[in-house]
C-alpha cells in the first residue's frame, strides 16, 4: 500500500492559524526595533505578543477539531445504527449550527426510517407465519434461508432442520428451475396431491435468491368438488321428483281404478288420460337428461375465421315474435362458429321471451374493445328477478324450461376465453347479456 505523505488536516489547520498572527508578529518586531523603545519591554512585549499568538493558534486548532471530532462520532453512530445520539449548538444563522440540525434530523429521519421498516419486517413475518401457504426463500447456492410453519408442515421438518439444507436436498431443485407458476401433482412430506407452484426471484446485497411458494389446491378443488355435487344432486334430485311422483301417483290410480269389479264406464277415458300424464313426465324428464348430456359433453371449440354481422343477422331473423334491431361494425373473429351461433341463439331467444311480456324490442348490438369484442343483447322486459340462480345448472323459472341455456352459454363463451354476464339495465327496464370475446 502506497504510503500517504500528505500533511495532515490538524497540522496544516495550526500552520494557517500562526501563519495568520504571523505578519502582525513581524510588524510588532519592525516597530520595536525602529522605535525609540527601551530592550527589556520590547522583549517583554514581543514575548507577549508570541506567547498569545501561539495560544488563539492552538484554541483556534482545537475548537476547529473538537467540533470536527464531534461530527465524526454522530456521523460513526449513524453508521452503526445508533440514532439516538444528538448534536448540540444547532442554531440557525451559523454556519456550525446548520451542519448540527442537518446531522440530527438526518438521525431523525433514519431512526423513523429503521423503526417503520422493524414494524413492517414484523408484520410481514406476522402474515407470512399466518398464512396456511408454504414460503420458502433460498439465496444464490439454493440453500434455504427462510420457511415459515406452513412450509415446516410441507416438509415434514422443524426450521432448524431445514435452515442451509439446499434445494436438491430437500428434492425442492426442480421446482426452483421449473417456470414461474405451474400446477403440478407431487408428493412432500406432508402427502401428495395438486399444487401450485409459483417462483419469484429477487436480490438481497446484490446477489440473487428464490421465492418458492407452494399452495395445496387439493383441499379447495376438494371442497368445491363437494359443494358442485351438492348442487348437482340436489337439482337432479328435485328434478326426477317432479317427474316421478306424478308418474308414481297417477300409476297407482290406475291401478286401483282397474282393480274395481265392475269396472267404470269411463275407465278407458280415466286411463287415456293417466297414461297421457304419465307419458308428458316421462318425455320431460327425457328433455332434462338430454339437457345434461348436452351440458357435459361440450366439445371443444373448432376456431375459424367468422364474419360477425352475418352471424348476428342470421340469428336476429330466426324469432319473429319480437322485432330484434342489429347494430355494430363489420369485423372478424376467430371463433367456432356453431357454438357461438348456438349461444347467440339461447341468448336472443331469452331476450324475446322475456320482451314478450311486456310488449318490448330487443336489441343485439356489437363493438371492437381492445383486442376483443363486445357483444350485447338488450331487452326491455321485466328484467332479471333471481341473480344469485343465473348460471345455476337446471335452474328455471320458465314452465318449459331445462334450465341449461345460460349455463351453456358461460360454458360456450369461457371456453372460447370471453366472459358471459348478465345485469338489470340502468337506463331502463330491462336486462342486458354481454359477451365478451378475443378477437383471436
Amino acid at each position: 500500500m502506497k504510503e500517504d505523505r500528505r500533511i495532515p488536516f490538524e497540522l496544516r489547520l495550526l500552520v494557517l492559524c500562526l501563519a495568520g498572527g504571523l505578519p502582525a508578529l513581524l510588524g510588532l518586531g519592525l516597530v520595536l526595533a525602529s522605535g525609540d523603545f527601551a530592550p527589556d519591554l520590547s522583549i517583554a512585549l514581543v514575548s507577549a505578543a508570541s506567547l498569545a499568538w501561539l495560544v488563539f493558534g492552538f484554541a483556534a486548532r482545537r475548537f476547529v477539531i473538537y467540533h470536527l471530532q464531534t461530527l465524526s462520532n454522530l456521523l460513526e453512530a449513524l453508521r452503526e445504527g445508533d440514532y439516538s445520539l444528538r448534536g448540540r449548538r444547532a442554531r440557525y444563522k451559523d454556519s456550525l449550527g446548520e451542519v448540527m440540525r442537518e446531522v440530527n434530523q438526518l438521525s431523525e429521519t433514519l431512526r423513523a426510517e429503521r423503526l417503520g421498516a422493524r414494524e413492517a419486517s414484523a408484520l410481514l413475518m406476522k402474515v407470512v407465519d399466518a398464512v396456511d401457504i408454504a414460503v420458502l426463500a433460498f439465496d444464490g447456492r439454493k440453500r434455504l434461508r427462510l420457511v415459515n410453519p406452513a412450509g415446516e408442515r410441507l416438509l415434514g421438518r422443524s426450521e432448524s432442520a431445514l435452515r442451509d439444507q439446499t434445494a436438491a436436498a430437500l428434492s425442492l431443485e426442480s421446482l426452483l428451475e421449473g417456470p414461474e407458476r405451474q400446477t403440478i401433482q407431487h408428493r412432500f412430506a406432508a402427502g401428495s396431491g395438486r399444487w401450485e407452484v409459483r417462483i419469484s426471484r429477487f436480490r438481497e446485497g446484490g446477489i440473487p435468491h428464490y421465492l418458492l411458494v407452494v399452495t395445496d389446491l387439493s383441499r379447495a378443488l376438494r371442497e368445491e368438488e363437494r359443494k358442485a355435487w351438492q348442487r348437482l344432486i340436489r337439482v337432479i334430485g328435485h328434478e326426477l321428483n317432479n317427474s316421478l311422483a306424478p308418474i308414481k301417483s297417477m300409476s297407482g290410480t290406475l291401478q286401483k281404478l282397474l282393480s274395481r269389479e265392475p269396472l267404470p264406464e269411463d275407465w278407458r277415458e280415466d286411463t287415456a288420460r293417466g297414461l297421457d300424464v304419465i307419458g308428458n313426465r316421462a318425455d320431460s324428464l327425457g328433455r332434462f337428461m338430454t339437457a345434461y348430456s348436452m351440458l357435459a359433453r361440450l366439445p371443444s371449440p373448432r376456431r375459424s375465421k367468422v364474419d360477425l354481422r352475418p352471424l348476428v343477422e342470421r340469428v336476429a331473423a330466426l324469432d319473429q315474435r319480437v322485432p330484434v334491431l342489429c347494430r355494430g361494425e363489420s369485423l372478424s373473429i376467430h371463433v367456432d362458429r356453431d357454438q357461438i351461433e348456438q349461444m347467440l341463439i339461447n341468448l336472443v331467444k331469452n331476450a324475446v321471451d322475456a320482451a314478450e311480456q311486456t310488449g318490448g324490442e330487443v336489441r343485439v348490438e356489437w363493438r371492437s374493445e381492445g383486442d376483443g369484442v363486445r357483444i350485447s343483447v338488450i331487452d326491455s322486459g321485466p328484467g332479471i328477478s333471481n341473480p344469485d340462480n343465473l348460471f345455476v345448472p337446471f335452474f328455471t323459472t320458465k314452465p318449459e324450461g331445462t334450465g341449461v341455456g345460460l349455463v351453456l352459454c358461460q360454458q360456450i363463451v369461457e371456453a372460447h376465453g370471453g366472459v358471459l354476464t348478465l345485469v338489470n339495465r340502468d337506463d331502463a327496464r330491462g336486462c342486458v347479456a354481454t359477451v365478451e370475446l378475443p378477437v383471436s
